[in-house]
């Protein structure tokens, strides 16, 4: 277990329950810690320029330019303009999904059966896309803003074949993960389960969400240094705040 964040830097927490979504800003020089409440969680995750949503977390280019096909600690969130959105400065998990996407009505209801508003309120079957769009739809944004997303706490890998496979119970109760951010960002979240869970029930898990401040990273910071491109990704980024 991580060290409990002190009442003195903490901003604000909230839980976001199994299901549920939610849309908020972070600032640069704060940062966000995730936990997994109750073990195998899946946090449908969207990042965007506070000031200019176009510019939004570009899966191909954090994936190329760090060699990777996933994200843990050290690894950085790059938007489609080579700046660095977020970094992930502690991670109790060691693999995010960034490939997988997210679920939709129709697979839900494939998976789950049908669950509505007006028969189960607010235990009704929610999928990652609907509420996605409302919640981008507070912030102006809609369909075509909608780009490959993380997928916090899931660890999906290939085979030879190529043949993808979900790793069950791959995040425990209690692990987490630490964004530092970079820039002002619009972070939005659902809190679905992954579309590979091959759990046969509708039981997504809820998160705990921790802000608090944190600063600027130094010319020593270990994201900055933990891949050659990295660097010039955070000089790019610091460029618009001088």
């Amino acid at each position: 277990m991580t060290e409990p964040i002190s009442k003195q830097h903490l901003l604000w927490e909230e839980t976001i329950p199994g299901g549920a979504h939610w849309s908020f800003q972070m600032k640069r020089g704060t940062a966000l810690r995730i936990t997994d409440i109750a073990g195998g969680a899946n946090l449908a995750t969207l990042l965007y320029n506070q000031e200019e949503k176009l510019e939004r977390y570009n899966m191909a280019d954090t994936l190329k330019a760090q060699h990777t096909a996933h994200l843990s600690k050290g690894f950085v969130c790059y938007s489609d303009m080579g700046r660095v959105l977020a970094s992930i400065i502690d991670d109790s998990c060691g693999w995010h999904d960034t490939i997988c996407g997210m679920g939709n009505a129709a697979l839900v209801e494939r998976k789950y059966g049908n669950a509505d508003y007006q028969q189960y309120r607010n235990d009704m079957h929610r999928n990652a896309r609907d509420s996605m769009l409302i919640e981008l739809g507070k912030w102006g944004l809609g369909k075509r803003d909608i780009v490959p997303n993380i997928n916090f706490f899931s660890k999906v890998n290939a085979d030879e074949t190529g043949a993808l496979h979900y790793q069950a119970e791959h995040s425990r109760a209690g692990d987490f993960i630490e964004l530092r951010f970079e820039m002002n960002v619009l972070v939005v979240v659902s809190a679905s389960q992954h579309p590979l869970d091959p759990n046969p029930e509708y039981a997504p898990r809820p998160v705990l969400l921790q802000a608090w401040r944190c600063g600027a990273p130094d010319e020593n910071d270990y994201c900055r240094n933990f891949r050659p491109e990295n660097a010039r990704g955070f000089y790019n980024t610091e460029l618009l705040f001088r």
